[in-house]
């Protein structure tokens, strides 16, 4: 049996985690809140850009905004994989890592890893991959042009990420990148003016101002799925925090039982000690 001394120093180790998960559970519960708003507002100018684009282009093909230059492009996939940037992130990442493996064909893809976690464990896996880079800790303004240079030089473009389906359930993903971006066009709602050659001046050209259209596009399709998956990686930790929160507090609630026991022990004990001396007394 624990001593009193033992069993009081688990009892506060215990509130420190009970605090600790409750307030990783609130930062969560947070982030999720400001990363629905910023999603909907990038929605919301991205409509915008699609409804110039599908009045100014030719033909309904997305070329990357690399337009049609004629350069040589890499005859593979990318394959692009956002995971979190740590491992306190829930199930999730082990989810889509072990979606990637099941459909990963190194002859015929390439890597880029989003997520040091992700990297960790393709490495840990014995998967080679391209490049890493590291999740982006904001979520208004992220810079993705560095992979959109990557993804202009590949014929296609796949990207495993989470999604989020509610608080408590999330899920991963794979889409193609054009039609993640096509796609959210057809749902976007029609906005401003009528566009053409007859009514505006496109400088330097129309194909130039097409192609800056469909990489700002781009740009905003692929911080979407970022965002998105950032969002799934803090219900996935939020779930994970509320259940270690509940599992602490029972934790605590055990802890508190057995010092109460304890303490009663002691006293139960004493009190013999004086019965018996009592006893003895009037033995004498």
């Amino acid at each position: 049996m624990r001593s009193l001394q033992e069993i009081q120093a688990k009892e506060q180790s215990m509130q420190v985690l009970v605090g600790l998960t409750s307030v990783f559970e609130g930062i969560a519960s947070l982030r999720i809140a400001q990363i629905k708003s910023q999603v909907l507002q990038s929605q919301a100018f991205f409509g915008e850009l699609w409804h110039m684009y599908t009045q100014m282009r030719e033909g309904t093909a997305f070329q990357f905004g690399r337009g049609e230059d004629g350069h040589k492009l890499i005859n593979k996939e990318l394959v692009i994989i956002i995971t979190a940037e740590g491992g306190f992130s829930g199930d999730i990442d082990e989810k889509l890592i072990s979606l990637v493996l099941q459909n990963y064909d190194e002859k015929h893809q390439d890597i880029i890893v989003i997520g040091h976690h992700g990297a960790i464990r393709l490495a840990h896996s014995g998967v080679h991959f391209k490049k890493y880079y590291r999740l982006p800790t904001r979520d208004v303004d992220i810079n993705v042009t560095p992979i959109i240079k990557d993804v202009q030089q590949y014929r296609s473009t796949t990207v495993f990420y989470q999604t989020y389906v509610s608080l408590g359930v999330q899920d991963v993903k794979r889409i193609e990148l054009s039609t993640a971006v096509q796609e959210q066009g057809k749902h976007s709602k029609r906005t401003g003016d009528e566009i053409s050659e007859a009514t505006y001046i496109f400088e330097p050209s129309t194909q130039a101002v097409v192609n800056h259209l469909e990489s700002s596009m781009l740009h905003i399709a692929l911080s979407q799925v970022i965002l998105e998956s950032k969002l799934a990686q803090y219900a996935s930790r939020f779930r994970a925090m509320n259940a270690a929160h509940t599992k602490a507090k029972d934790s605590l609630d055990g802890v508190f039982l057995e010092y109460s026991r304890a303490k009663r022990g002691i006293k139960d004990e004493r009190l013999k000690e004086i019965i018996n001396g009592l006893r003895k007394v009037q033995t004498a």
